[in-house]
C-alpha cells in the first residue's frame, strides 16, 4: 500500500460548515482522485447514520459501508482541515479524513492514522500547520508500507 495519500488530496482550509457537508468534501477529494464513485459519498453517510466517525482529538474519519465495496477503486485518504471546527454530533472536529480502503486495506490506514491523531504534539502540529503541503508532510506517513 502506498501513496493513498498525496498533497491533491489536503485541503486546508475546508469550507464546509456543517457535518454533511463536511462529508460531503471529503468524499468529493477522493471522487477527484479516482479512489472511489460518486457512489461512495452516499456510503459515507450510510456508514454515519449506524455509527458516529467521531474518533477524539479534533478527528472524523467517515467511510462507507462493507456492502458498498464496489464503489472503491483503489484505496486513498482525503483530508480536510477547519479552521472553525465542525460540530460532530456534539464534538469538535477540525480534521475530517475521508477513507476508502481497497481489498481491505482501510484497517491498515486507520492503524496509521491513529497513531498520528493518538499523539497530541502531532495534532497540534497539524492544527498549526500554515498549508496543505505542510499537512501533507505531517500525514505522509500513511504512505508507507
Amino acid at each position: 500500500m502506498s501513496e493513498v495519500l498525496t498533497p491533491q488530496q489536503v485541503k486546508v482550509p475546508g469550507t464546509a460548515t456543517s457535518k454533511a457537508d463536511a462529508i460531503r468534501e471529503a468524499g468529493a477529494l477522493l471522487v477527484v482522485a479516482g479512489a472511489v464513485t460518486e457512489d461512495y459519498i452516499d456510503a459515507m453517510f450510510q456508514r454515519e447514520e449506524s455509527v458516529s466517525t467521531y474518533m477524539g482529538n479534533y478527528l472524523a474519519i467517515p467511510h462507507g459501508t462493507l456492502d458498498t465495496r464496489d464503489t472503491i477503486l483503489h484505496s486513498g485518504i482525503s483530508v480536510v482541515r477547519y479552521d472553525t471546527p465542525i460540530d460532530w454530533d456534539g464534538n469538535e472536529v477540525r480534521f475530517v479524513l475521508g477513507i476508502a480502503g481497497a481489498n481491505n486495506t482501510h484497517l491498515d490506514i486507520l492503524s496509521k492514522v491513529a497513531i498520528v491523531f493518538s499523539d497530541l504534539d502531532q495534532v497540534e502540529q497539524l492544527r498549526a500547520a500554515p498549508t496543505g503541503q505542510a499537512v501533507f508532510d505531517i500525514l505522509s506517513a500513511v504512505n508507507t508500507d
